[in-house]
């Protein structure tokens, strides 16, 4: 049985179309996801992303847990700083998650992972923190968590939570809303490519946060917006271009410190490192308009099968379809001209870097 978002009664009352993803009932979109998608390039929007998983972990030993579950130095982080992106990753250097950190205090973090990895994350945190000084508590069901995306989210997020609005990149704070006065805890983040912020706070204020954005102009976007987003940019989706056989160095994907050496994974990443590696993640995108190539799509180099695409969307700040995949690193060539296959035709592709939407 799916989880429901504790918004939901808002979102059916402005008219989302509900759907299913990762476990959970979330609304997809508005009845028009491209114009959700070109309005956060343009304007603001708000997304509900209550379905994210939410660990806080805490105690004396909490920083020293944090540097080995993670790949990216914590130690360098003060209180109300955060690491987006990071990852915990396995024995192997595959991905047991890609995630945010947030340092709450001295010794209390919230890590931010993906929804469809909730009950692994907590186990896998919980059996590497067996012997430690740790508290591990999954508040993802206590709060609502909403996004406000967009070049004019500055301007909105100074009527919501106004000590919020002077927050720089990747900083936090606890701030009192505007909407009841109650606390909540905001970051300037996101997973859009734009400006934005990220508010976690009680269901009710949640909700209240996000009903005075839309009545103040934002437009409420879904998942499926974000989906178009993510892709435009290059980010990662965790099950389409990163799993626990997938390496970050065959992904691009930099969400460790090169110079760090104490977390699980290090001596197997390392090892990547210096054999190399045989695929590699790159971008394609279409000359003219052609069907839109989804997840599994083979790529070709002639007649020979070099890859496959791993998520495919229409741009709409483009006007073209994009997509980004796996290829032999042979053929890992920006530049090139390749071929993916949709609906039984070959369409050519061109190599390129991301993000696709500069």
């Amino acid at each position: 049985m799916s989880l429901v978002t504790p918004l939901i009664d808002l979102h059916e009352d402005l008219g989302a179309g509900m759907g299913d993803f990762a476990g959970w009932k979330m609304p997809l979109d508005y009845g028009d996801m491209v114009g959700e998608a070109l309005e956060t390039r343009r304007s603001v929007t708000v997304f509900d992303v209550s379905h994210l998983t939410k660990i806080k972990v805490a105690g004396k030993d909490a920083l020293k847990a944090l540097e080995l579950l993670v790949a990216k130095r914590v130690s360098k982080l003060s209180p109300g700083r955060m690491i987006a992106p990071t990852a915990m990753l396995n024995e192997r250097a595959g991905f047991v998650d890609d995630v945010a950190v947030y340092r709450l205090g001295d010794d209390s973090f919230l890590i931010i992972g993906n929804a469809v990895n909730r009950s692994k994350n907590v186990k896998w945190i919980e059996e590497h923190t067996e012997e430690l000084d740790v508290s591990v508590e999954d508040v993802t069901e206590k709060y609502a968590m909403i996004a406000i995306q967009g070049p004019q989210s500055p301007e909105l997020i100074e009527t919501l939570a106004p000590s919020l609005h002077e927050l720089a990149p990747l900083e936090l704070a606890l701030a009192p809303s505007t909407v009841g006065g109650k606390a909540l805890l905001g970051s300037k983040s996101g997973w859009t490519g734009e400006a934005g912020f990220e508010l976690i706070a009680e269901p009710e204020v949640a909700s209240r946060l996000f009903k005075e954005a839309v009545s103040r102009g934002a437009k409420p976007a879904g998942l499926g917006a974000r989906d178009i987003l993510r892709i435009e940019m290059g980010f990662c989706l965790y099950g389409n271009e990163i799993d626990e056989d997938t390496t970050p160095l065959e992904a691009r994907y930099w969400v460790f410190s090169w110079g760090k050496r104490s977390y699980i994974g290090y001596k197997a990443l390392r090892r990547t490192l210096e054999e190399g590696v045989s695929k590699v993640r790159v971008g394609l995108v279409a000359k003219d308009r052609i069907p839109i190539p989804r997840t599994g799509a083979a790529i070709y180099a002639g007649d020979t099968k070099v890859g496959a695409v791993t998520s495919g969307t229409y741009s709409p700040l483009l006007g073209k379809p994009v997509a980004m995949g796996y290829v032999r690193a042979s053929h890992a060539l920006i530049g090139a001209r390749l071929e993916v296959e949709v609906r039984g035709r070959k369409y050519s592709m061109k190599v390129v870097d991301f993000p696709f939407v500069k």
